[in-house]
């Protein structure tokens, strides 16, 4: 009996022991302030902090709820003026390639310069601290990526809008420009002569200003946020051992990737839907022809369009025989109609697959159409800037979806779709 009762304890130790073994110390970084980006890997990082590894997360999203293993810091101020960005970037968006590149260079500092001068994250920098492993965003955020060889870890890099071909270059993957389309242009995989004219302009201008303009912006805040640094922003960009890719095939087309760079598209989707709040559910259920779900996504906001358009918006809604979900950012919506509901935030994806909701209006992020996809719900879509008309035009082709002009839509043409 106490040969056994040795025997148990010693394999308890061992088990404990060899838990600790295998645990890692992960640093995850995702600077940008639409909570797109992070709802892309939270659940990701959430499940390696329930597997016993130690996560220290930097974004602008904290945990409301403190998690066991893991560590937020917290991007708090840093953001004040990114609802008029996102103003100005809807603007841009109608203009020339070299303004919409502009608008991405905004972005872009918008994202590694709150987290490099970010006095929590310093601290983390002059500290003794050792991480096993870096998860980090790759859209643009170079400077950053010399967190790898300051902490002498291995890197991840997520990249939240799929593949393009600046993000190819970090892993020496290609995007053969006859047959891969760039994702912020319009053009499918079935390119004619002129459209694939279209497809070495869109890329050669997405190249050249990032090597001559973000690039050499980074290369500064690299030397001055990482003073010691021995490698050149050129071999840093170059340091990644695996490339998770917020795309798949089956949304997509065929095209060459390396064995470290991987389509990952939907991970962040739960596989059991949670049960909607209550007043959520009755209103849906309310509505004897289905349901429809409207969201501009989480960087877009609904209360902030101009008054004309929120009127076509209302007026459309108002004429359907259906109840509709608005995601719509403020408490009170004058002159509402009785058929529609508000709220500044839904569970998307819980709203999606709910069997009474029939249709998704959506901006086309790649998120939504992924869940559309996923609950196989049929889309309208009105796509306002970067890779949303790209999706939405994929919607279309793949014939569960139609799309309608986000600036100039009547009332009619939204009801009609």
């Amino acid at each position: 009996m106490l040969l056994l009762k040795s025997i148990a304890a010693t394999l308890w130790i061992l088990a404990c022991v060899t838990n600790s073994v295998e645990s890692a110390k992960i640093l995850a970084v995702f600077p940008f302030p639409g909570p797109s980006q992070y709802i892309c890997v939270q659940s990701y990082l959430k499940t390696l902090a329930a597997r016993g590894h130690e996560v220290t997360s930097v974004s602008a999203f904290p945990q409301k709820t403190p998690l066991k293993n893991f560590r937020d810091i917290t991007l708090k101020d840093e953001y004040k003026d990114h609802d008029e960005f996102i103003i100005t970037a809807i603007e841009a968006s109608s203009e020339t390639k070299l303004s919409q590149l502009r608008m991405l260079f905004d972005y872009a500092i918008m994202g590694s310069l709150p987290v490099l001068k970010n006095e929590e994250f310093q601290q983390l920098l002059r500290s003794d601290e050792h991480f096993d492993l870096i998860i980090i965003e790759v859209f643009c955020q170079d400077s950053l990526y010399a967190l790898g060889e300051h902490f002498k870890a291995p890197m991840i890099g997520v990249s939240t809008f799929g593949a393009d071909i600046v993000i190819d270059q970090l892993v020496d993957n290609i995007s053969p420009l006859a047959y891969v389309p760039a994702p912020s242009g319009v053009n499918m995989d079935r390119m004619n002569f002129w459209q694939r004219l279209d497809n070495l302009y869109t890329n050669t201008m997405e190249l050249l200003y990032t090597h001559l303009v973000i690039i050499p912006e980074q290369q500064r805040y690299y030397k001055k946020y990482f003073p010691n640094a021995t490698l050149h922003l050129t071999d840093v960009r170059r340091d990644f051992s695996l490339l998770l890719l917020n795309q798949h095939y089956s949304f997509s087309w065929p095209r060459p990737l390396v064995p470290n760079a991987i389509e990952v598209a939907g991970m962040h989707v739960e596989n059991i839907p949670k049960k909607l709040p209550t007043d959520m559910e009755a209103f849906i259920n309310a509505s004897p022809r289905g349901a429809i779900y409207f969201s501009l996504g989480s960087n877009v906001k609904s209360a902030f369009l101009p008054k004309q358009k929120l009127q076509e918006i209302m007026n459309a809604f108002a004429s359907l025989p259906v109840n509709v979900l608005w995601k719509f950012e403020k408490t009170d919506l004058a002159d509402k109609p009785k058929n529609v509901f508000i709220n500044k935030w839904f569970p998307q994806s819980d709203v999606l697959a709910h069997p009474n909701v029939k249709l998704f209006v959506t901006h086309g992020g790649m998120h939504s159409l992924i869940e559309a996809v996923h609950h196989a719900k049929p889309v309208v879509g009105m796509p306002v800037f970067y890779d949303q008309y790209l999706n939405v035009e994929k919607a279309v082709h793949k014939g569960f979806g139609v799309a309608i002009n986000f600036r100039n839509f009547t009332s009619a043409e939204l009801r009609d779709a």
